[in-house]
């Protein structure tokens, strides 16, 4: 029995349209995550490839992103951090990291 998207996809689908809205056209190349617990919260560490094309929107966006707030069903981004950056002729390729926690 299903109960709807797991965390990564609720994470995918959320930075797409924060992107989109700001009118940054994004692409996720690649997304993977893992289980994460600590002694009192539990959740998963999620790492993404993405790119996009080159600009001064794509900048601004990137620089909120980090504080950005997210709806993802029965989870809160307790840190995003944008890890790497490389200008490959008009696009933008990076890798952020994200950690997610269950509420409740």
């Amino acid at each position: 029995m299903s109960h709807g998207p797991d965390v990564g996809v609720l994470l995918e689908r959320a930075l797409l349209h924060k992107a989109a809205a700001a009118g940054v056209d994004l692409a996720i190349v690649e997304a993977s995550w893992t289980r994460w617990a600590s002694a009192t919260f539990t959740g998963a560490r999620h790492d993404l490839a993405l790119a996009a094309s080159s600009s001064h929107t794509l900048d601004a966006w990137l620089a909120g992103l980090p504080e950005a707030e997210f709806a993802l069903r029965g989870h809160l981004v307790a840190d995003l951090a944008v890890d790497s950056r490389m200008r490959v002729g008009e696009r933008l390729e990076l890798r952020i990291g994200v950690l997610t926690v269950e509420e409740g």
